[in-house]
């Protein structure tokens, strides 16, 4: 229908479309916006590698997994754009997909670092603005009332990304077991795969943000190799420590919400059953 009044439209002005035709071409304009966005930001995704490949000699370890972050990046959020089908980007995604950009820098420096050490302050410097940005980009969608759940989880996952890259590259230098910090949440979201009371909505937390935020500023004292060793150690202990407690007591949240909800299911039941069961009486009486 749409296809045979554009035809026409070209031979007789005063032609006038239905309006579902006019509604479905902007909304394909906007989501064709939409994605241009996520082609932008794998791009600018690729010059900082090629900026950060010329400043240091970057080998191919680190150019490889710098295009490979580039392209699932845009990949993962093309498709959950598709399926989520926003009318626009909107200004507080752009700040975590510009954050993503960085994040995807700094993940390239740790690829590189298995050959070379990458240069401190550059490394430290990525970093920093990556972890300053995290407070940007909820403060610009709550102003702009553009908060959505995509925005919300898009946030979450540079963050944790975030987390991982950087006690990947602290554990070279204090052991495996800093990997817990960064694993930890991707070892929360299988666990919930198996046990689905792990997705039930947990109340706001002050603690919870304040500890999240904590690991990123602690990693990257740790990684930064200012102090020395037996401190970055405490540093480090520190973030896990608090990352396990707060885990540990939304977990314990979760649990106990879960045995209250089948409690009350159970007396629901019970209480049904009595009254099938009082109804059945006179009956049984009667006979």
């Amino acid at each position: 229908m749409c296809t045979g009044r554009a035809q026409y439209a070209a031979l007789i002005d005063s032609v006038i479309w239905p309006e579902e035709c006019a509604v479905a071409l902007n909304n394909t304009y906007e989501a064709r916006l939409v994605q241009q966005e996520t082609a932008v930001g794998a791009g600018v995704q690729i010059l900082l590698l090629a900026l950060l490949g010329t400043a240091i000699g970057m080998g191919p370890a680190g150019w490889l997994t710098g295009l490979a972050f580039a392209v699932a990046t845009w990949a993962v959020l093309s498709r959950a754009l598709h399926r989520t089908r926003p009318r626009s980007f909107g200004p507080a995604n752009r700040v975590t997909l510009g954050r993503a950009t960085l994040v995807g820098g700094v993940t390239a420096l740790v690829a590189d670092s298995f050959q070379d050490s990458p240069p401190v302050t550059l490394f430290v410097g990525l970093t920093a603005v990556a972890l300053i940005l995290d407070g940007v980009d909820g403060k610009v969608a709550r102003a702009t009332g553009t908060s959505t759940p995509l925005g919300a989880r898009f946030d979450m996952e540079v963050d944790a990304f975030l987390i991982l890259v950087l006690s990947v590259y602290v554990s070279m230098s204090q052991g495996p077991w800093v990997l817990l910090i960064g694993a930890m949440r991707y070892g929360f979201v299988a666990a919930a795969r198996v046990w689905n009371w792990l997705n039930a909505p947990l109340p706001p937390s002050m603690a919870r943000k304040t500890v999240a935020a904590l690991q990123g500023i602690l990693l990257l004292v740790a990684a930064s190799g200012y102090l020395p060793h037996s401190a970055t150690f405490g540093v480090v202990a520190l973030a896990l420590g608090t990352l396990v407690w707060s885990f540990g007591r939304d977990i314990l949240w979760l649990w106990r919400t879960h045995r209250a909800d089948q409690a009350a299911v159970g007396e629901l039941l019970e209480l049904e059953f009595a009254a099938v069961e009082r109804e059945r009486e006179p009956e049984a009486v009667a006979s």
